[in-house]
């Protein structure tokens, strides 16, 4: 396991090897841990350039925090999924398409934004329940109300009626593609 600083240094030799030009006023790093200590790093000073220490920043739309919080990655990815559901709201309730297409919808332009970058997330129960409730949502919206059979009134379907009509929830979804 090596150091920043001993990866700094192998990164300006790698320079000079290549012929590259490394800016130092962009060029940041970030030490990822659970750690409440990680965000205490200081700038890496290495012959004329210095590496800023960052607790944060965004990367291929992702946003990486030093100690792997991710509330506020899901936080945007819902509204992003927020956004799609609004967009497609009306073929969700439509019955004119079946709930096969409905869900093909539901997988192909909502969860397809919402999973972006899932492979990193280690989820607490708080950002499961928001998952589940921002699904269950989208869920009501494709399968739509119930008659319920004793009293003949409709109603809406129960969280648990979901795991008979659509498997695998977000949940498993996003354990199955976590990077190992």
């Amino acid at each position: 396991m090596y150091t920043v600083k001993e990866n700094a240094e192998a990164l300006i030799v790698a320079r000079k090897e290549n012929g590259l030009k490394v800016n130092a006023n962009r060029t940041k790093y970030m030490v990822m841990t659970r750690d409440h200590n990680a965000g205490r790093s200081h700038n890496i000073k290495n012959e004329n350039n210095s590496f800023e220490s960052v607790a944060e920043f965004k990367y291929l739309g992702t946003t990486l925090t030093n100690q792997n919080y991710i509330q506020e990655e899901v936080k945007s990815r819902l509204k992003s999924g927020n956004a799609r559901y609004h967009s497609v709201q009306n073929l969700l309730s439509s019955s004119s398409l079946s709930n096969n297409i409905k869900i093909k919808i539901h997988r192909t332009i909502i969860l397809s934004v919402v999973l972006y970058g899932c492979e990193t997330w280690w989820l607490t129960l708080r950002e499961e329940g928001r998952l589940r409730v921002f699904e269950n949502r989208v869920l009501r919206r494709i399968f739509g109300p119930k008659r319920d059979e004793v009293n003949g009134e409709w109603r809406k379907l129960h969280n648990e009626e979901f795991n008979d009509l659509y498997s695998p929830n977000i949940i498993q979804v996003i354990k199955s593609r976590r990077m190992k």
